[in-house]
């Protein structure tokens, strides 16, 4: 893999450097501004040359028209001499095989010697250089130029392989529009989105996409989400709720008023986590470098030893037969298929999660994912809705009546339990009450349609000796009773709703040996309720946020392995203490986003479940790969160093290895979660 040391933040080193990695930290929180070009493997990084990288398989493969000069100057070569067997002049097959190398290895040779000149002398591009002009000197000129040709082929191999792993990362969340239609004057304008500001109006037609977020100002839309969430599933969203940038404007045109700016939209955020997530190197990652500086100056030595140390013990010692010998070690032992395969097969798994609408913030995240043992999560918001709901309303009045009266009230507050009361009146016309007080701890106070109205808990009943049902009080949900004229009129039960796919997301983390602990704010009768309803055998209630983040301590301090799930800004603090945070995207609060290390887009707790398995999908592929190079490499090497594989054999090795360890490590983007 060829990349210079002045290549991006989250590049990968390389394979043969022995410079210290500059971007190897675990936590690695670096912005990365040339994320676009960050795994262009071209050769010529110096002078910034990144054309190919951005034009698809066709811009690259048009790009090594050389190579292919090169290789067709190779066969024309060997179809004479060994098919047609034609005895061409010295002269004439030197003068083809130096242009076939000119043309195939010229950017190698000048990379080898520009490192050289840096004091970088334990490289692949001065190993490949070394081996070829050893190649030449002992008059094996087709094989020092195969050598480099197939080199070449399968660098353009793995050009290919990552160009397609990025642009299948970018395809999913670079989906920023260009232009904006903003209302101004209540005339349409064409801007760029960074130029609206907050408060203004946008116009979204049916196909486009919504550049900023926003709540709705038209009744109601439908939007297709899948770039955000990762599920193909419409939404709909209806006045005043939430639209994110990114989503799609299915049917008609709608208008948002913009709450946030460009750059703090959502959807720049995603997309700056995923560029930061390449930066993130594995352990394994991060093991592979510390030993390619090691590893290739003992190559080197190993190959020297080759050729020297015979002639101390051979008694017909031939210098240019174990020189032959040193290259082919050499040529074999380059670790290429090792630094490309293992990240390839990590930006596979960041693709594949990102597909399944996860976000996992770095290729270490995927390696810790698999090694947890307990998943601690919220309950509202998490493995609830967090979406208060009227689930029974009681009354000895005309039901409909009743529900106007007290909604009418409760449309004086912005609590979530008010709201939903209020939404269970519907269309219903409601009454401006008059008068209100709101008590704190107890509910409202006030007049509707000249009727002293109270509505909250029984405190608030109990203050104004309004009595009331004793089977009040011990209800678990939470319960709203009103009182009309100093008469107890009914109650509403409200609760909010579990996910539908709560219980599902429990029993896969049981199945995959991990289970499940349950913490909440709420009252203890409430969450013991919810955790019995999905199977959760722990669960605490009644916690405050360092009462969260002391029971995930003590976790830890028992050698358990923690994730923590959770979306409110109470959770950040435990979602950083945990081994790997797990966020709530769609209705999480900015910092649970920003300190999660995973983040589920679409709120759906069974993708926790998801993230676990392609987690162990990518380490297993990684495995599989460094099993596979080691493996063939050493048996090779072997047979090198004792003048069985020639250079063809070593070449073939070398690049086999590489190509099937990339092919292994891109079959993890079709994987089905």
């Amino acid at each position: 893999m060829k990349l210079d040391e002045n290549t991006s933040a989250h590049t990968h080193d390389d394979c043969c450097s022995t410079q210290p990695d500059q971007h190897a930290q675990h936590n690695g929180h670096k912005h990365d501004h040339n994320h676009d070009h960050s795994h262009d493997h071209d050769h010529d990084h110096d002078h910034g040359d990144h054309s190919h990288g951005t034009g698809g398989d066709s811009g690259i493969l048009k790009s090594r028209w050389m190579l292919w000069l090169s290789l067709a100057i190779l066969a024309v070569f060997l179809i004479l001499t060994y098919i047609i067997k034609i005895e061409l002049p010295r002269t004439i097959e030197i003068g083809m095989m130096v242009i076939a190398y000119v043309l195939a290895g010229n950017k190698t040779v000048a990379m080898a010697f520009r490192k050289a000149g840096r004091g970088d002398f334990f490289n692949e591009f001065t190993l490949m250089t070394i081996a070829t002009f050893g190649a030449f000197y002992i008059g094996e000129f087709s094989e020092g130029v195969a050598v480099m040709i197939f080199y070449e082929i399968g660098e353009l191999f793995q050009d290919i392989a990552v160009s397609r792993s990025k642009r299948s990362i970018r395809a999913l969340l670079d989906i920023r529009p260009d232009s904006v239609t903003v209302l101004r004057d209540d005339k349409p304008i064409q801007v760029t989105p960074d130029e609206v500001r907050i408060g203004e109006k946008i116009l979204v037609k049916a196909g486009e996409k919504v550049a900023l977020d926003g709540v709705m100002v038209s009744e109601s839309g439908v939007f297709n989400t899948a770039a955000l969430t990762g599920e193909p599933k419409p939404q709909i969203i209806e006045k005043g709720e939430k639209a994110l940038a990114g989503m799609i404007a299915i049917e008609k045109s709608v208008e948002i008023e913009v709450r946030a700016l460009f750059k703090d939209s959502k959807l720049s955020r995603i997309l700056e986590m995923v560029q930061e997530a390449s930066a993130r190197k594995a352990p394994t990652q991060l093991l592979i470098s510390r030993l390619a500086r090691i590893y290739t100056p003992a190559v080197f030595l190993l190959a020297l030893l080759i050729i020297v140390v015979p002639a101390f013990f051979v008694a017909e010692y031939d210098f240019n037969q174990w020189l032959y010998r040193g290259m082919v070690f050499l040529v074999i032992a380059c670790p290429c298929a090792l630094t490309i395969s293992i990240p390839l097969g990590y930006f596979g798994g960041i693709g594949l999660a990102s597909r399944n609408g996860i976000l996992v913030k770095g290729a270490n995240f995927l390696d810790i994912i698999t090694k947890i043992d307990t998943v601690v999560s919220d309950k509202t918001g998490t493995l609830t809705k967090g979406v208060f709901k009227v689930q029974k309303v009681e009354t000895s009045m005309d039901k409909d009546d009743f529900v106007r009266t007290a909604a009418s009230l409760e449309s004086y507050s912005t609590h979530p339990v008010a709201k939903a009361v209020v939404a269970a009146a519907g269309a219903t016309a409601l009454t401006k009450p008059v008068n209100v007080e709101e008590i704190s701890g107890h509910g409202l106070k006030g007049m509707v349609d000249g009727k002293a109205v109270l509505a909250g808990n029984t405190k608030l009943l109990d203050k104004y000796s309004v009595n009331y049902p004793e089977g009040l009080a011990s209800l678990v949900e939470t319960v709203v009773v009103v009182a009309i004229d100093n008469t107890y009129a009914g109650y509403f039960l409200i609760a909010d709703e579990i996910k539908e796919d709560a219980a599902t997301a429990v029993a896969e983390l049981k199945t995959l040996g991990i289970s499940t602990i349950m913490l909440s704010g709420d009252k203890e009768a409430v969450v013991d309720k919810v955790a019995g309803e999905l199977g959760i055998a722990q669960s605490y209630g009644g916690l405050l946020p360092e009462d969260k983040v002391r029971i995930v301590q003590e976790l830890k301090n028992q050698g358990k392995r923690i994730a923590f799930a959770g979306d409110g800004v109470n959770d950040a603090p435990v979602i950083a203490l945990a081994d790997a945070g797990i966020a709530m995207g769609a209705l999480g609060s900015d910092a649970t986003i920003e300190t999660a290390d995973i983040v589920i887009q679409n709120d759906q707790p069974s993708r926790i479940a998801a993230a676990v398995k392609i987690g162990k999908i990518t380490k297993s592929v990684v495995y599989q790969n460094i099993s596979l190079a080691m493996g063939v490499k050493i048996a090779v090497m072997a047979l090198g160093a004792g003048g069985v594989a020639t250079l063809w054999e070593a070449v073939f090795a070398d690049v086999g290895v590489a190509l099937l360890a990339i092919l292994n490590a891109y079959r993890i983007q079709g994987k089905k979660i």
